[in-house]
């Protein structure tokens, strides 16, 4: 064999030797690094998938309390007293004890008027560590205030007809009455809204999220802006009253007969420790259908340590050839017609008028005077007007 083709020979061998060594001394080494590369990828996702599960996580957790406040404002808007008292933490409802609105007599008219009340949350301050938050929310509703004065014009000529034409009415007649006519107005008069912003704080308990408690804001936002229908029908009849009671008569009396005392037998003059009612004068005049009405005028004077009215204290009656007149309202306005409603301070004295629709203009007129609330009867007296 030639030498140097056997050199050539163990060059070769030798040559593809230490290649094929170095090929398989560097596969596993690369292998190793290949097999590394997925696990990190994997690694990654996991951490990005963790963090962003938390994340969700943590979202959910902060739209709870704001879920439970969007529960207990549907509660306020449906009337539904006992999802908002669930969702107190005191499960307190006290705060509406001194309001109307769980009076069944005006339920309608506090349903109609919370249903039209709108809301969005605009802040949310969340502490996931000590597990309160303070929600923020914005609300639009009704402000009763347009409804009460359309109320209170139509109640009081309601009350002022019936009184005229001597028909009593018991507190509960009155009472459903006033709450028809809240129904009926704040479904008519013209919407009046207010706005504001409550911050609810609430505080986590077990899984379940609650209101702290039920503040006098929110009762006032449920109640239109008032508490008490009784209080504020009150209130605007004060308001009304006024203590000039002469100037009211002369300015009232539309063109016809008048007459003093003069011309009239006894008289329907009453003193009580409550009250005292002095007659002072009768017209004929228009009532509100064009129809002659008699107009009786007397001082009432609130002699008790309380406010009052003629209206509470005094019933007067009258009649026509035997036949009752009916009450009813005069064609022109007359501060004295309104003071019949108007609540007194003690010691004031005011000039009342009731109208009553007249059979004829020339027969007599007798009227009879009473205590109102006197449960024994109290004193009763008579007078006759001659009209001709």
């Amino acid at each position: 064999m030639n030498t140097e083709d056997n050199n050539d020979f163990y060059d070769d061998e030798l040559s593809r030797s230490l290649i094929s060594n170095d090929f398989e001394d560097d596969t596993p080494h690369r292998k190793e690094k290949k097999a590394k590369k997925p696990l990190v990828i994997c690694l990654i996702i996991l951490l990005i998938a963790a963090a962003a599960g938390g994340t969700a996580w943590y979202m959910m957790q902060r739209h709870k309390p704001v879920e439970a406040t969007e529960e207990f404002l549907t509660g306020m808007q449906n009337m539904d007293f006992t999802t908002m008292e669930n969702l107190l933490q005191s499960h307190d409802l006290s705060a509406l004890d001194d309001a109307d609105i769980r009076d069944s007599a005006y339920t309608d008219f506090f349903t109609t008027v919370n249903k039209k009340m709108t809301y969005k949350i605009t802040k949310n301050k969340f502490d996931i560590q000590n597990g309160t938050a303070r929600i923020t929310v914005h609300m639009k509703y009704i402000d009763g205030t347009n409804i009460y004065a359309a109320t209170i014009q139509e109640y009081t000529r309601k009350i002022a007809v019936a009184a005229y034409a001597g028909k009593e009415m018991t507190q509960d007649d009155i009472q459903e009455m006033l709450a028809a006519l809240l129904a009926e107005n704040a479904s008519t008069a013209d919407e009046k809204y207010s706005e504001i912003d409550i911050t609810y704080p609430l505080i986590k308990i077990g899984s379940d999220w609650k209101i702290v408690s039920l503040d006098d804001t929110t009762v006032k936002v449920m109640c239109a802006n008032f508490k008490s229908v009784k209080d504020e029908i009150s209130s605007q009849l004060t308001d009304d009253s006024t203590d000039s009671s002469s100037a009211a008569a002369e300015d009232s009396s539309t063109p016809g007969n008048t007459a003093s005392a003069e011309g009239t037998s006894a008289s329907i003059d009453i003193t009580t420790d409550k009250f005292s009612v002095r007659f002072k004068q009768f017209a004929i005049s228009k009532d509100y259908g064009g129809n002659p009405c008699l107009m009786i005028y007397y001082d009432y004077t609130n002699s008790g340590d309380s406010q009052s009215s003629a209206f509470v204290d005094f019933t007067l009656q009258a009649s026509q050839n035997g036949e009752a007149l009916e009450g009813t309202y005069p064609e022109a306005s007359d501060d004295a017609v309104d003071n019949y409603m108007s609540t007194i301070d003690p010691g004031k004295t005011v000039t009342v008028c009731q109208v009553f629709l007249l059979k004829d203009t020339t027969s007599d007129v007798t009227l009879q005077g009473k205590e109102t609330l006197n449960v024994s009867g109290g004193q009763t007296t008579s007078q006759v007007l001659k009209l001709k």
